[in-house]
């Protein structure tokens, strides 16, 4: 598996590049800061993801000046030749347009089937110091990645989560009337049945995760602290009846107030809350731990290699731990930009200067 083409036009900076990075070793990318090196690893981001991981507004994606962005990539699984297409047009609402050859996905496990991908940023550490959205996405990612199937389930979650929340929308805090008691009813139970469905897979891959993180950081940091991951809902007891003791909330909020869709991942050092008692280095180091053990859990779920982004990540590390995190990196195709030298450690298969890339 690797991306042996990458072709963007009018994709943040660019009009139009193409690219052909090595497939099985490390690519660095260089040029200037400010000229877009972490704009290739964001275009194959969203190729993997249909997302980015610089922003929550796909208009930001496109050129300014232009209302199309296209990102195309070849991928090759063994003899296979697998294209993936992305198109956002900018309009009163930006639309995202995907296509794995030719082909709409059914839903991002189709695209996490064509392009597994494990991401390190200097951003990537607010999965631990930032609020409980960032772990959520976190978690839903690597599921996709570790099991295609749980797309599924976490796709009706989401569907059902919406049909509610517009019909708490339309109540405008009012009771409703028979027929929206009865919708009413539905949803609520469709949404309790499918959101324990989501915390069973949840809590299997957390269960699986947890010890490779201890012995990621472990390596990372050189010490044999105990790292835990807990999984908390936003309720007890049954979700059933929670989310009917929540309704007249709900109604006068306009969205649903528990769930999946609002638990946390509590993640502990020593029993220390890794959000607000662990020191910066720490917080680093279990960050790189999440992705290292996120990326080697899929390894062995599914026997495939993710390719590996790497943002400009040794900028933010000492010596020390650059090292370490270079003696723990997987094998396979690696894209790499940085704004600083590359440590030592590092030796590219391929450089390629950006500035001399464009069409």
């Amino acid at each position: 598996m690797g991306l042996h083409e990458l072709e963007v036009r009018n994709f943040r900076l660019f009009d139009h590049l193409v690219l052909h990075p090595d497939t099985e070793a490390v690519t660095v990318f260089v040029s200037p800061n400010g000229t877009g090196k972490t704009s290739v690893l964001e275009a194959v981001y969203a190729l993997a993801t249909a997302s980015s991981f610089r922003t929550n507004a796909a208009s930001d994606m496109i050129k300014n000046g232009e209302d199309l962005a296209e990102v195309h990539g070849v991928l090759f699984h063994r003899e296979r030749r697998v294209g993936v297409d992305l198109t956002l047009t900018r309009g009163l609402r930006t639309t995202k347009k995907m296509l794995v050859n030719g082909q709409k996905p059914r839903s991002r496990a189709d695209l996490s089937a064509a392009l597994p991908i494990t991401i390190f940023t200097p951003e990537g550490v607010d999965v631990i110091r930032q609020g409980p959205e960032n772990r959520r996405t976190f978690l839903t990612t690597l599921l996709t990645d570790v099991d295609l199937t749980s797309g599924d389930v976490i796709e009706r979650y989401a569907r059902v989560l919406s049909q509610r929340n517009a019909l708490l929308r339309a109540l405008r805090g009012d009771r409703p009337n028979a027929s929206q008691r009865a919708e009413l009813d539905v949803w609520g139970a469709d949404l309790a049945r499918y959101g324990e469905d989501l915390v069973v897979v949840r809590r299997e891959v957390l269960g699986a995760l947890a010890p490779l993180v201890e012995d990621y950081y472990r390596e990372l940091s050189e010490s044999d602290q105990r790292v835990d991951l807990d999984y908390r809902p936003s309720w007890s007891g049954s979700l059933a009846k929670a989310i009917a003791a929540s309704e007249d909330d709900d109604r006068l909020r306009g969205h649903t107030s528990i769930g999946p869709h609002r638990d946390d991942v509590a993640i502990s050092l020593e029993g220390r809350d890794t959000r607000h008692q662990a020191s910066q280095g720490e917080q680093r180091s279990l960050a790189l731990a999440l992705r290292l053990a996120g990326d080697q859990l899929v390894r062995q779920r599914r026997g495939v290699d993710p390719l590996l982004l790497l943002d400009d990540v040794f900028s933010e590390l000492d010596p020390r731990r650059s090292d370490r995190l270079l003696e723990l990196l997987p094998t396979g195709q690696t894209l790499v930009t940085t704004a600083s030298p590359l440590p030592s450690g590092l030796t590219p298969a391929a450089v390629i200067d950006l500035t001399t890339s464009r069409v």
